[in-house]
């Protein structure tokens, strides 16, 4: 597992062993930044559900100017500090040991906002003939989470293939990757549906 562009391209990062943690594949991520291309120059990011960090850390090598991650376990935590310490990071980079769905709330409350949102969360099953129940679901549900983007901003959501979402308002998908049983999506709030 490594960083694939930017100034700490070729960095390899240290991430926790065994199946609680998925990282995002080097080919998937690089397909990402590569889609996003200078949106990631002095962004402010927010990676949730942040495992290894290594979206965050991708971003941060590539020119964001903030990355916040929110990643619920203390280990994986630890993990990402060590990383971004390594990598030069340390200062630009916040950890908040937490669970997700608080924190965008906190977020929000606060009037927090950022450029850039990535999550790449754990899987959920398959659901043919029913709504998806999944962590992904649950972000493009969630009420506060358009409030955090800027005008403009993205919102880059991955789930395996054969978790079916729905696309709900406010989001407009702007494009989509596959690799394998990943499947990376871009969103945008729809003009005029930031309730902030």
């Amino acid at each position: 597992m490594r960083i694939t562009g930017g100034q700490a391209a070729r960095r390899i990062l240290k991430v926790p062993k065994g199946l609680d943690v998925r990282p995002t594949p080097d080919l998937v991520k690089q397909a990402v930044f590569n889609s996003l291309g200078d949106r990631v120059v002095d962004a402010r990011v927010l990676e949730l559900f942040a495992g290894s960090g290594a979206l965050s850390l991708e971003c941060l090598s590539r020119g964001a100017v903030s990355v916040m991650c929110v990643e619920k376990s203390h280990r994986h935590a630890e993990f990402i500090r060590s990383n971004a310490a390594a990598a030069g990071f340390a200062e630009i980079l916040e950890v908040r040991t937490q669970d997700v769905f608080p924190v965008m709330n906190q977020l929000a409350e606060s009037g927090r906002q950022f450029d850039l949102i990535l999550a790449d969360p754990p899987y959920g099953e398959k659901n043919v003939n029913r709504r998806s129940t999944s962590f992904a679901q649950q972000l493009l549900d969630d009420k506060n989470l358009p409030n955090l983007l800027v005008p403009g901003g993205r919102f880059v959501l991955g789930h395996t293939k054969r978790d079916t979402l729905d696309i709900v308002a406010p989001w407009t998908e702007m494009r989509m990757l596959k690799h394998g049983d990943t499947v990376m999506r871009f969103f945008e709030v729809a003009a005029g549906e930031h309730s902030l």
